[in-house]
């Protein structure tokens, strides 16, 4: 599982951190040990419901994020279609939902183009987690999804953590399609 997102304190709690938020509580909800250094990533690892988990924290910053999928493409019997969830900050949904999806485009998003060009493939799992929309009187997206969180966004990121703890469990339980069809509708903000 890699969690997408940019090192740094000053990246923290931007709008583009949003998987590695999720990433930070899976680790918690699964007690696994402190990230750490491991090539251009941090990651833990451990066990969920009898499976081993292995969790990544690219630190290349988000357009680069490819780089630290790498050396898991050299691990025996990987399989990116079946083995990889990505999760990802999406400015297109609203904050408070998210998607499941199964494969797809990039949709523009930089670190799913660097993940994409990692594998030379579109067939990964990924958890899109909503931090928009873009308010009308911002031009650039760019500058929307490096801005911090404010208090009240920060407090529904936080309050959606278990419902994503659960959609992703299940897709290691019973795989992707299954989890898109249990948590897509309950995703998606009313």
């Amino acid at each position: 599982m890699v969690a997408l997102g940019n090192p740094g304190s000053a990246y923290a709690k931007t709008r583009h951190n949003a998987g590695f938020m999720v990433g930070d509580a899976l680790a918690q909800r699964w007690e696994m040990p402190r990230f750490h250094r491991s090539g251009p990533a941090l990651v833990t690892h451990g066990s969920v419901a009898g499976l081993t988990v292995l969790l990544v924290k690219p630190q290349t910053y988000m357009n680069l994020s490819g780089r630290a999928i790498r050396p898991l493409l050299r691990e025996p019997g990987f399989a990116p279609d079946s083995d990889l969830l990505v999760l990802v900050d999406d400015k297109a949904l609203p904050l408070g939902s998210f998607r499941l999806r199964a494969q797809g485009s990039a949709g523009g998003h930089r670190g799913l183009e660097s993940v994409e060009e990692a594998l030379g493939s579109r067939d990964y799992a990924r958890l899109r987690i909503g931090v928009g929309p873009l308010p009308d009187d911002v031009d650039d997206w760019s500058d929307f999804v490096l801005a911090p969180f404010r208090p009240d966004e920060l407090t529904v990121i936080e309050d959606l953590l278990p419902t994503l703890g659960e959609a992703v469990e299940c897709w290691l339980d019973e795989g992707i399609h299954t989890a898109m069809n249990r948590f897509n509708r309950r995703g998606i903000a009313e």
